[in-house]
């Protein structure tokens, strides 16, 4: 999963080139729900930590928020004919198109980090993808048509309402996600090719719970909720409201901000490699997830590369107990057991074991 998203030497490029035309409200320009972007950025920074889950009330920028992301990526180098936008560097071979040899060589080109959309009323068909029955009647040919899976490698596959998507496509993700690997088995075809992408889910939490796996699976937790705060809601409306009257004029006004954030995650992913993990970062990291009781180890290596993500996101040589605080509570939230004697919710037993451990410390 470390190479999910592409990272390049380059600097971010303006919103005005061609590589960023789509009219995307600015990731900077957000007002509040400070921990969803911070989730989102050291998701960015280091897509090995699983994706992100954003659960709370509608109309809280949480798709906002994902597809604005995207945006601040710097355009990434594709197989130019590849209909699975391998890498040129790290994706030779891995799927069926670029492991038939070229004469000429594999083009390359640019092209944006893909945001994905996975409605809930998805078929099977269209998320891994299946037979072109359009070049099968027509011209005989057994060919295979990709699917959502496909268009999302490298990218972000956002699910909205994903608390109430079908059983049978959990399933699928669930096997894709662990493998990084798409494989397709039916109607007469047998192939695999790369899916590795940055989970991003969200719903609301009234309209029911996710599957136990699937909650697993996402590295990161968030809850957020309307603002109510007036001035943060006036900010919101001003905001909003001169993006949707003059979005050219809103986007160059907010084109510094995002040039600066987007080389702020790019220098992050460079200083990540070098990251220095102290043995009393681990030790705290583990002694936390013993004390809420979180089931298996994918708690504490979770919360370790977040720390560290969020290390080299503020320019820091090494992880520090601060990192470790902060990306405590969305870590670790989702992966406690319900504790029937406890109303108070994970959150607050989260801050508790925190204030308990750290205190001492």
């Amino acid at each position: 999963m470390s190479e999910v998203l592409a990272s390049t030497g380059d600097r971010v490029a303006a919103p005005t080139e061609p590589t960023r035309r789509r009219c995307v409200y600015p990731f900077s320009a957000i007002v509040g729900q400070a921990e969803m972007k911070l989730c989102l950025l050291l998701a960015a920074v280091d897509p090995g930590i699983g994706g992100v889950l954003v659960m709370g009330d509608r109309g809280t920028g949480k798709s906002t928020a994902v597809r604005a992301l995207a945006g601040l990526l710097p355009a990434m180098r594709v197989v130019a004919d590849c209909p699975y936008h391998c890498d040129p560097a790290g994706d030779a071979g891995t799927c069926p198109h670029c492991a038939q040899p070229s004469p000429q060589g594999r083009r390359e080109r640019l092209a944006p980090v893909p945001t994905v959309d996975l409605p809930l009323g998805t078929t099977e068909d269209r998320l891994v993808g299946a037979l072109d029955l359009e070049r099968a009647l027509v011209d005989g040919v057994k060919q295979f048509q990709p699917g959502l899976l496909a268009r999302a490698h490298r990218g972000f596959l956002y699910i909205d309402e994903v608390n109430l998507l079908e059983d049978h496509l959990v399933d699928l993700l669930l096997d894709v996600a662990a493998s990084g690997e798409n494989v397709v088995e039916r109607e007469g075809l047998s192939l695999r090719h790369p899916a590795r992408f940055v989970l991003v889910g969200s719903g609301n939490p009234e309209e029911g719970d996710l599957r136990p796996q699937l909650l697993d699976r996402f590295g990161l937790a968030v809850e957020v909720s309307t603002p109510d705060a007036l001035a943060e809601r006036i900010e919101v409306l001003r905001r909003r409201d001169a993006f949707d009257t003059d979005p050219a004029a809103f986007l160059q006004q907010w084109a510094e901000p995002e040039r600066d954030l987007g080389n702020r995650i790019l220098a992050a992913r460079v200083r990540l490699g070098s990251m220095v993990s102290p043995d009393a970062v681990l030790e705290l990291a583990a002694r936390l997830s013993i004390m809420l009781g979180t089931d298996g180890l994918r708690g504490e290596l979770t919360l370790l590369r977040a720390a560290r993500a969020l290390a080299a996101f503020d320019g820091a040589e090494k992880v520090a107990d601060a990192n470790l605080q902060r990306v405590a509570l969305p870590a670790l939230r989702h992966r406690m057991r319900r504790n029937p004697l406890d109303e108070a919710g994970a959150g607050p037993r989260v801050e508790r074991a925190l204030a308990d451990l750290f205190g001492a410390a």
